[in-house]
């Protein structure tokens, strides 16, 4: 395994696109309520900054211990898809592909010369106004 971690585009598959979350998306004074412009800018200051150091902290005490638990969790998934599930529904579709032949020779042997029966008995039917 040589493959190189994409260190620029982190989230390459847009995952977790519902939690980009800036100041503008948090905080908002609408016209005609505005704080003095220095509560303003050191408002901006400590929200990015208190967002990055707590997820920076959260990420370093956190992070490797659920990569590796995710990574455990997704091990098992594919195992048992693997080795139990896929052969498992393998099995199941061999089983009702007979069934279904089974099922329709019974329809063609039993039912099927009735429904001819009655067709060419209806057929013989005439309807006469008068």
């Amino acid at each position: 395994m040589t493959e190189e971690v994409d260190l620029t585009n982190r989230d390459p598959n847009n995952v977790n696109d519902h939690l980009r979350v800036a100041f503008e998306d948090v905080l908002a004074e609408p016209d005609g309520q505005h704080s003095m412009d220095c509560v303003w800018r050191l408002s901006y200051k400590c929200f990015t900054c208190s967002k990055s150091c707590c997820y920076n902290i959260l990420a370093c005490l956190c992070g490797v211990p659920l990569a590796l638990c995710w990574g455990c969790e997704f091990a098992g998934i594919t195992f048992n898809h693997v080795w139990q599930l896929t052969p498992c529904l393998r099995c199941y579709m061999i089983n009702c592909g007979m069934m279904q032949k089974f099922f329709g020779t019974c329809l063609q042997c039993c039912i099927g010369p009735i429904c001819e029966t009655c067709g060419l008995f209806f057929s013989n039917i005439v309807v006469k106004q008068g």
